[in-house]
């Protein structure tokens, strides 16, 4: 005879897996706090004793340990000229910490606010670097904090210099500028002389454009009166109204700009790209065809750069936001920004 028994998952078994971290990981994530929390963001930094720092680089090393041998055969060889280029050489080093440490100490870094950039392409960071001291630095990088691509420059006395360091965000949307790292190894290139800086400043990254651009779709009925003769000014029945502030060149009529000079005057009239309008251009999401998220993105950021580069007034419609109908520098970052956030 045979009994059954109901199976029971072992306590152990059905308990979730929980990722044992090493005391080593432990420490090195409190460090880093602790380390972060000495610098707090801001766009502008002066570096003092406080937040530069100074280590031997590995030909430091080297040269010490080549210092150590040659003050110890002096030592057994009782050689006087080895005495003196021993101590000669300490000299020249403790000197080099000076001047090296020096380089940054007292420099005053400030970060312009970054423009807004597409993704794939980098996004630049103008740092100015500015010195009160009466001597010239010499030999100062930046980089991103991690990254391997330096850019270097020359700080003239009493003045200072523009340094445009790049990174490359990962995806659209609003991004805090990355940790940046100063350093310097002038003069002698024995001691590294760095400082950390986070800058507070935060970059806005378009989505990517569809490349090649696809065609406009089709317009939408304007709605009632807005392409009506009462909506439009005197003057405006022959496709052309008076020139208004902002309006792009290539719609300017120049012919009649040449009559018009010719007759003292400087009166410039520009087409009626509203009149030429006939219909409204709205882009949204379902007007894409595409069924991916970020193509759908791509191609209506096309769309705005498209139709912002012809002069037509387009508006925008995504999901619990609607721009109306519009042209213009503003009406086209306004577009983007809303296809980066959302």
């Amino acid at each position: 005879m045979q009994s059954s028994h109901p199976t029971s998952a072992s306590p152990t078994a059905a308990a979730p897996r929980r990722t044992l971290r090493s005391p080593n990981a432990i420490l090195r994530e409190r460090w880093r706090a602790w380390w972060w929390s000495r610098v707090p963001p801001a766009n502008t930094l002066t570096l003092t004793q406080r937040n530069v720092y100074i280590l031997p680089t590995g030909a430091g090393w080297m040269l010490a340990l080549t210092l150590f041998l040659l003050l110890i055969g002096s030592i057994n060889f009782q050689l006087n000229l080895g005495y003196l280029l021993t101590f000669l050489l300490v000299g020249c080093v403790a000197v080099s910490i000076y001047v090296c440490h020096s380089t940054l100490r007292g420099l005053h870094l400030h970060l312009a606010d970054p423009a807004p950039q597409f993704l794939g392409s980098g996004s630049p960071l103008e740092i100015t670097l500015t010195s009160a001291r009466k001597q010239p630095r010499y030999a100062i990088g930046l980089t991103v904090y991690g990254s391997t691509n330096w850019v270097w420059a020359d700080v003239p006395a009493a003045g200072s210099a523009v340094v445009h360091v790049t990174f490359q965000p990962a995806s659209r949307g609003l991004h805090t500028v990355p940790t940046l790292k100063a350093e310097t190894r002038y003069p002698l290139g024995t001691f590294r002389v760095w400082t950390i800086w986070r800058p507070a400043a935060q970059v806005l990254v378009y989505p990517q454009p569809e490349k090649p651009a696809p065609q406009l779709p089709a317009g939408e009925p304007r709605s009632q009166g807005a392409g009506s003769a009462s909506a439009r000014g005197v003057g405006e029945f022959d496709g052309v109204r008076a020139y208004q502030r902002g309006d792009p060149l290539k719609l300017v009529i120049w012919k009649k700009a040449a009559k018009s000079f010719a007759a003292g005057t400087d009166d410039l009239v520009s087409r009626d790209s509203q009149q030429s309008q006939q219909q409204e251009l709205w882009f949204d999401l379902a007007a894409t065809g595409l069924h991916e998220r970020e193509a759908r993105i791509s191609r209506l950021t096309s769309w705005v750069l498209q139709a912002d580069r012809l002069g037509l007034d387009y508006g925008l419609r995504l999901s619990g936001r609607e721009i109306p109908p519009n042209s213009g520098a503003a009406h086209r970052h306004r577009c983007l920004e809303a296809l980066a956030l959302c």
